[in-house]
C-alpha cells in the first residue's frame, strides 16, 4: 500500500485548452503559468477568471434561493419582536462552534434573548436529543435553531413540537429520507432547494441566514435609520468553520474565506487575537494552511477532549484577559488531543503494517474500547490519507460503538453507509466524512460489506495517490513576479489545491536530511538554481545521487533569519527517463 519507490504517486497532466489559456494571458495580462493553472481547473473565460482571482461579496447568491429561508427568517423575527427565549443548538466541531458563535453574537447584537446549547460528545452524542430538549423547554425557551445538525432528527423535532417548541434547522449534511417537521429546514442539499452552491459549511448557511434576516429587518425599519450590523465582520469566524469542515474552496466558500483570512490576519476580535498569540501567529499573516494547522485544531480540541463552551466563549468575548485564559485552556486541550491521537495512530499503523489481511482491505474498519471518541475522527483522516483507503474507527462502550469515518476522493462514504444501513443503528454525514452508531456484534459483518462496496465501486488505481500537475515549465519561469500572481489563486483547499508545477531533467545536488526526516537539496536547470524541501521523505536520499530528476512541486517564498528566497516545496520526484 505504501509506495516505497519513486515516483510515490501517479502523475496526471490534464489537457489544457490552449486557446483559453492564450485568451486569459491576452485579456488579463497574467503570467502564462497562471493562465495554465486556471485553464486546467476549467476556468476558461476572462469573466470566470476575474471572479476567481478577485472574489467579491457582490458575487454571493441571493440567500432566499434556499428553500424555507423566508419562513425561517419570519419565525425568528417574530421571536425577536415578542421577546421569546431562543436557543442555538450546535455541534462540537469547529464548524458547529463557529456557527453557534456567529448566530448568537448577531442575535445578541440585535438584543434578542439568545442562548446556546452544545451537547456533550460522550454522554449525549451528535444532534438533538430528548433530555436536552427537556432542559431547553424547562428553561422557558420558545424557539430552537439547530446549526450543523438537525436535518436527520425527525423524531426529536416532533418531540420538541409536542412540548410547544418550534425548530429552525440550519444544516449542511446529506438528507436521507423525510425532512423533519420543523418551521424551516434550511439545507442546500435538499432535493427541492434551488440555491446553486450545495457544499457550504454550516457556518456558511448561518451567514446566508443572517444576510436574509438583516435584510428583512432593515426593510421593516428595525434600526430606525441607525447603523445596522456589518456582517463582513463575522467572516473571520465563517472562514474558520469553512476551512475546518474541509469544504470545497470554490464559489461562496472561496469568497467567505478570502475575506475572512484578511480579518484573521488583522486579528481585531479579542478571541482571535488570543488564539493567534497562543498559536505563535500574533505577528503573522494567516492563510488557510496556518488556520488549518494552528487555529482550528485548538477550537476542535475543546469539543473533542474538553468543553466546547470554552471555544464558543473565546469567540464571543470582547475582553482580552478573558480570551487569553480561554485560549490557554484550548491549548491544554490540544496537547491532550495530540497525545491521544498519537497513541491511537501508532497502534493502528502497527496493526496494518504487520497484518497482510489488513493490507488487502479496500476500507479499514477498526474498533476498540480504549479509544477516546473525541479523536478517532482525526485519526481516521490520517489513516485515509496515509493508505488511500476509506477508514472508519469505532469507540466501544457497553457493547455499542460510536464511529467516525473519512473517505478518499473517489468514494462517497455517506452513500456507502447507506448501503450498509441494515447493520447500523444510525449514520449521517456527507461525501468525505461521516459518523455512525453500531452494535459491537455487527461490526465484523459491516466491515466486510463496506470492503466489498468499496472494492466494487473504486478502481484499483484509485488506491494510489495522484499528483495533478497544473503546468510544466522551466526553473527560470519560477520568479518573484509569478509567486506574487500566484497569491491571487488562494485560498487553497479542497477543489482548489495549491498549484503543482513540473520541471523535467533537473540536476540534483547537495541532498541532506534535516529535521524530522525532511529532504533538502539544490536543483538546477540551464544555469538556474533553486532550493527545495521534501517533507518526511528523507529516506529517498540515496536514490537521488548523480541522478537527473523530474520534479513536481509548489513554489513558495521561504523566510529564514530575516531573509527570503524562492523555495520549491516538493510534492513528488521521479528519475528522469524511467
Amino acid at each position: 500500500m505504501i509506495r516505497n519507490c519513486l515516483p510515490t504517486t501517479n502523475w496526471i497532466i490534464p489537457d489544457v485548452n490552449k486557446e483559453a489559456q492564450f485568451l486569459l494571458v491576452k485579456e488579463l495580462g497574467i503570467h502564462w503559468i497562471i493562465s495554465s493553472i486556471l485553464a486546467s481547473r476549467d476556468i476558461r473565460t476572462p469573466g470566470e477568471a476575474r471572479k476567481y482571482l478577485y472574489p467579491s461579496l457582490h458575487d454571493l447568491h441571493n440567500p432566499f434561493l434556499m428553500k424555507d429561508m423566508l419562513p425561517g427568517v419570519n419565525r425568528l423575527i417574530q421571536a425577536v419582536y415578542n421577546g421569546e427565549k431562543i436557543v442555538v443548538y450546535g455541534d462540537y466541531d469547529a464548524d458547529g462552534i463557529t456557527s453557534v458563535a456567529v448566530l448568537v453574537k448577531f442575535l445578541r447584537e440585535i438584543r434578542a434573548d439568545a442562548f446556546y446549547y452544545i451537547p456533550d460528545r460522550i454522554e449525549e452524542g451528535y444532534g438533538l436529543n430528548r433530555k436536552a430538549i427537556d432542559k431547553i423547554k424547562n428553561n422557558g425557551t420558545n424557539l430552537i435553531i439547530t446549526v450543523d445538525c438537525g436535518i436527520s432528527d425527525c423524531d426529536e423535532v416532533l418531540y420538541a413540537r409536542s412540548l410547544g417548541l418550534d425548530t429552525i434547522i440550519l444544516d449542511h449534511h446529506e438528507v436521507s429520507g423525510s425532512l423533519p417537521k420543523a418551521v424551516a429546514a434550511i439545507n442546500p442539499k435538499r432535493p427541492d432547494c434551488s440555491f446553486p452552491m450545495k457544499n457550504l459549511a454550516a457556518v456558511g448557511i448561518v451567514f446566508n441566514f443572517l444576510i436574509a434576516l438583516r435584510g428583512n429587518l432593515r426593510r421593516e425599519g428595525f434600526w430606525h435609520n441607525k447603523p445596522y450590523p456589518n456582517l463582513k465582520e463575522y467572516l473571520d469566524l465563517v472562514a474558520l468553520g469553512t476551512i475546518g469542515d474541509i469544504c470545497p474552496m470554490i464559489g461562496e466558500n472561496r469568497i467567505f474565506t478570502r475575506v475572512g483570512l484578511e480579518l484573521l490576519t488583522e486579528g481585531k476580535r479579542a478571541g482571535i487575537r488570543a488564539l493567534k498569540e497562543i498559536s505563535g501567529l500574533e505577528s503573522q499573516a494567516v492563510d488557510s494552511e496556518k488556520a488549518s494547522f494552528s487555529l482550528i485544531p485548538r477550537i476542535n480540541a475543546a469539543g473533542r477532549v474538553g468543553l466546547p463552551n470554552d471555544a464558543v466563549e473565546l469567540l464571543l468575548s470582547d475582553q482580552i484577559d478573558v480570551t487569553r485564559e480561554l485560549a490557554l485552556k484550548l491549548e491544554n486541550y490540544n496537547r491532550k488531543r495530540r497525545s491521544l491521537e498519537k497513541s491511537i495512530l501508532e497502534e493502528i499503523v502497527e496493526k496494518i503494517e504487520e497484518t497482510i489481511a489488513e493490507q488487502d482491505r479496500t476500507a479499514f474498519v477498526m474498533a476498540s474500547e480504549k479509544w477516546h471518541p473525541g479523536v478517532i475522527g482525526i485519526v481516521a483522516s490520517k489513516i485515509a490519507d496515509r493508505y488511500d483507503r476509506p477508514a472508519i474507527l469505532i469507540s466501544l462502550k457497553d457493547g455499542i460503538g460510536k464511529g467516525s469515518g473519512r473517505s478518499i476522493a473517489n468514494f462517497n462514504i455517506f452513500q456507502g453507509l447507506k448501503e450498509c444501513e441494515d447493520y447500523l443503528i444510525s449514520y449521517g454525514g456527507h461525501r468525505y466524512a461521516a459518523g455512525i452508531s453500531i452494535m459491537e456484534e455487527d461490526i465484523e459483518q459491516f466491515a466486510d460489506l463496506l470492503d466489498a462496496i468499496v472494492r466494487e465501486n473504486v478502481l484499483q488505481s484509485d488506491f494510489i495517490s495522484a499528483t495533478v500537475i497544473d503546468a510544466q515549465c522551466h526553473l527560470n519561469d519560477i520568479t518573484h513576479e509569478l509567486l506574487t500572481q500566484m497569491e491571487l489563486l488562494a485560498p487553497f483547499g479542497s477543489k482548489n489545491p495549491e498549484p503543482v508545477l513540473c520541471v523535467r531533467n533537473v540536476n540534483a545536488f547537495s541532498p541532506v536530511v534535516v529535521g524530522k526526516n525532511h529532504l533538502r537539496m539544490r536543483v538546477s536547470e540551464a544555469g538556474v538554481y533553486r532550493n527545495s524541501i521534501w517533507f518526511s521523505q528523507g529516506h529517498f536520499i540515496n536514490e537521488l545521487t548523480d541522478s537527473f530528476l523530474d520534479i513536481a512541486f509548489t513554489p513558495q517564498i521561504n523566510y529564514w533569519n530575516g531573509a527570503s528566497d524562492i523555495q520549491l516545496k516538493m510534492k513528488d520526484i521521479a528519475i528522469s527517463g524511467n
